[in-house]
């Protein structure tokens, strides 16, 4: 009998190169929020990865600056909380680079106020843009990736998707990042026997545009640190293993995972 890992002439074949499941060769991504951040972070390590990425925000300027640095990629000036811009969105990514292979909903909001101050129109705001735009540029992505029974879908969610965020008020974060996780449970339910995957990524305290006043405030970033257990905040690199994991082959028998990334932020 011959031994599948001999070449046949006595000598062990070479191993396969483990890293190659984490490569997006030929892959079409598209990043909402894509302008800064954790956006354009994971932009920047699609296109390293191979993908050609699609990148969408409402900020034009920011989008078609880091666009030219990313060979490859799109800017398509987007607001994900409107019909018509995500119709445009798929058409127009679709068109120029193809049927799109991983969708990161990343776009976000957040207002740190005491609920019994925070107006119903913020809360439906903030509320639109983290959870029914995911749901909906979900669904329009999704049904291409249905079609062609294979797709990734990767929902940014965050650790106040898992727990509360107690002394730092906020609501309506709190309460859509916790609907994002248990849309990713019920899409990744519903898609998974037609090929199609859907996980989130819930990070901890990273630098962002949205976190920047607290991490800025000495009082805050001093929270933050005692609050995590590694004593620090995250590096965005640190974002890089999961998303690709989530992103790429590595993952095919994974859906419906929320995987936390936080320095230890939810052990205590």
């Amino acid at each position: 009998m011959t031994n599948p890992s001999s070449t046949g002439t006595g000598t062990p074949a070479a191993p396969a190169d483990p890293t190659r499941a984490f490569r997006l060769d030929g892959r079409v991504a598209l990043v909402t929020g894509a302008s800064s951040g954790i956006g354009a972070h994971l932009a920047r390590l699609l296109t390293a990865a191979g993908a050609r990425v699609a990148l969408a925000a409402r900020r034009e300027g920011p989008l078609k600056e880091l666009a030219g640095e990313l060979p490859g990629s799109l800017a398509v000036p987007c607001d994900v909380t409107l019909t018509e811009d995500r119709e445009r969105l798929v058409r127009t990514v679709t068109e120029a680079l193809g049927p799109i292979d991983v969708l990161v909903n990343n776009a976000g909001l957040s207002e740190i106020v005491p609920a019994e101050r925070q107006s119903v129109d913020s809360f439906e705001a903030i509320t639109t843009v983290n959870l029914t735009a995911v749901f909906a540029l979900s669904a329009a992505v999704g049904a291409g990736m249905l079609e062609r029974g294979t797709g990734s879908i990767v929902n940014i969610a965050s650790v106040y998707g898992l727990v509360a965020s107690g002394s730092l008020p906020q609501a309506a974060y709190a309460a859509s990042k916790g609907g994002v996780v248990n849309l990713t449970r019920e899409l990744a339910a519903q898609w998974a026997p037609r090929g199609v995957r859907v996980n989130a990524l819930c990070p901890g305290w990273f630098r962002s545009e949205m976190t920047a006043e607290m991490l800025d405030d000495p009082k805050g970033r001093a929270w933050i640190e005692r609050r995590t257990p590694m004593r620090r905040i995250g590096e965005l690199a640190e974002l890089d293993g999961a998303l690709l994991f989530l992103a790429a082959g590595t993952s095919s028998y994974v859906t419906g995972a929320a995987i936390p990334v936080d320095g230890g932020y939810l052990t205590v």
